[in-house]
């Protein structure tokens, strides 16, 4: 019997969705929770599997169409089965008639998301690749191995001391190690010294380009963002506190961490978080959502970290963050921002943030104006970590300090209490040594 696959409704707030690219084409054979189209919402770029096995019969909305939740984007049926092709989708007709080349992909083999994006910035054929996934799925190692085949011959093997999240950071990266500075011990390379360097590659200028040369449309991510980010500012009084932290103590704590944890890399995000965490726990009022005309306090702790993207920025959350220890906070936030980078994130894994932090201290930042991810009511910009002369216990002496930006939603909250959440931040990093107790229990409010 014929199956319709639709397109569901991953979150409350998702209307439509556009497909970015077919991963079978019609007559090919699929299994029960195989992938078969990628799916670009407002919020994440995945995969929708199928939810039958047989025979893709009919793919009824073409590459580059977004259409409305609950519209049939395929039909599979049984082999031999014999299946009327139904009417298209009107979002799906309207963009096969505005665009005759958006038609089901040519590549037959199965490749993820973040691999398709990368192949194309490179215009490298997806068809000359190797997949070493499931069933010859091309993932985005395959895609960055041939990347680096075509080009020149890879460097002999630097004979430097990495941490694995270093190393492994830099991968991703294209970072060459032996370019890189170590500031450990013995000249270790740490994740830290990898964040600069990346930070160093993205400011490089780039080669001019005429105005002529290259448009970029404002479409899927992009013009999401583009459109939250105006909805936020015309919509909120948004005002914007700014201190300084010395963040000494907590750096040392997060060396000796670092050494224990390797493979978690632990880094000053993390130890931010955790002191965020527990100052709304004491301010649940910073912990709300603006909801027509109300505040909701929200019980849990839920801090989303904005992670950027060649084509723009997604916010992971982790959940329940104020019950968890450094260790878990640090390796589950490095597992969710992978998971986006690699276009592999659940709908689940970017919506549900109470508060949300974003962090541009590898771009040698120090203090800066975020804007608020409605309907959240504020939000926490953390920059650099630098080491600087300042009066310490009546003395001279070199501190760790870091600047924190509070932004926060005047009509919900007051100067004085936004600056008090904000103070006891501060406290919290200053004062880091409960970080390493064990996690508080019970509910924010």
């Amino acid at each position: 019997m014929a199956v319709e696959i639709v397109l569901p409704q991953w979150g409350m707030e998702m209307q439509d969705g556009t497909v970015v690219g077919w991963l079978k084409q019609e007559g090919d054979p699929i299994r029960e929770g195989e992938p078969l189209v990628e799916i670009e919402t407002e919020k994440i770029e995945t995969e929708l599997e199928s939810i039958a096995s047989g025979i893709v019969a009919h793919i009824l909305v073409p590459e580059g169409a977004t259409v409305p939740i609950r519209t049939v984007l395929a039909i599979v049926a049984e082999p031999g089965e014999e299946v009327p092709r139904p009417a298209a989708a009107p979002a799906a007709a309207k963009a096969a008639a505005a665009s005759p080349a958006a038609a089901v992909n040519s590549v037959s083999v199965q490749v993820v998301p973040a691999a398709r994006r990368l192949a194309k910035q490179h215009g490298l054929e997806l068809a000359q690749v190797q997949g070493t996934g499931p069933n010859g799925r091309i993932l985005l190692a395959d895609v960055e191995s041939a990347i680096q085949s075509a080009s020149t011959p890879p460097p002999k093997p630097v004979q430097v001391q990495v941490t694995p999240a270093a190393r492994r950071l830099a991968g991703r990266h294209d970072i060459d190690l032996a370019q890189v500075q170590g500031s450990g011990p013995r000249g270790r390379i740490l994740i830290e010294d990898v964040e600069r360097a990346i930070a160093s590659q993205a400011a490089a200028p780039a080669p001019p380009v005429a105005a002529s040369e290259q448009t970029i449309p404002m479409t899927g991510m992009r013009q999401t963002i583009a459109t939250r980010m105006l909805n936020s500012l015309q919509t909120m009084a948004q005002l914007t506190l700014t201190t300084e932290a010395d963040v000494t103590e907590a750096m040392r704590i997060r060396e000796g961490l670092a050494r224990q944890w390797p493979d978690t890399g632990l880094s000053p995000l993390h130890l931010v978080m955790k002191a965020t965490a527990r100052a709304l726990r004491e301010h649940p009022r910073m912990n709300a959502l603006q909801r027509e005309g109300a505040i909701e306090l929200i019980g849990e702790i839920n801090l989303g970290v904005a992670v950027a993207l060649p084509e723009g920025l997604i916010v992971p959350t982790i959940r329940l963050v104020d019950m968890k220890s450094l260790a878990d906070i640090a390796t589950e936030a490095r597992e969710l921002a992978n998971q986006v980078r690699a276009g592999q994130a659940s709908y689940d894994a970017v919506t549900g943030g109470t508060f949300t932090i974003t962090n541009l201290g590898a771009y040698d930042i120090d203090a800066f104006t975020p804007i608020i991810n409605p309907p959240q009511v504020g939000i926490l910009g953390m920059g650099r970590v630098v080491e600087k002369p300042v009066v310490y216990e009546g003395e001279i002496a070199v501190r760790s300090m870091m600047f924190l930006s509070l932004t926060f939603d005047h009509r919900i909250i007051d100067g004085a209490p936004a600056a008090a959440f904000l103070k006891d931040i501060k406290t919290y990093l200053e004062d880091p040594w409960w970080m390493i107790a064990s996690p508080p229990t019970g509910p924010a409010v």
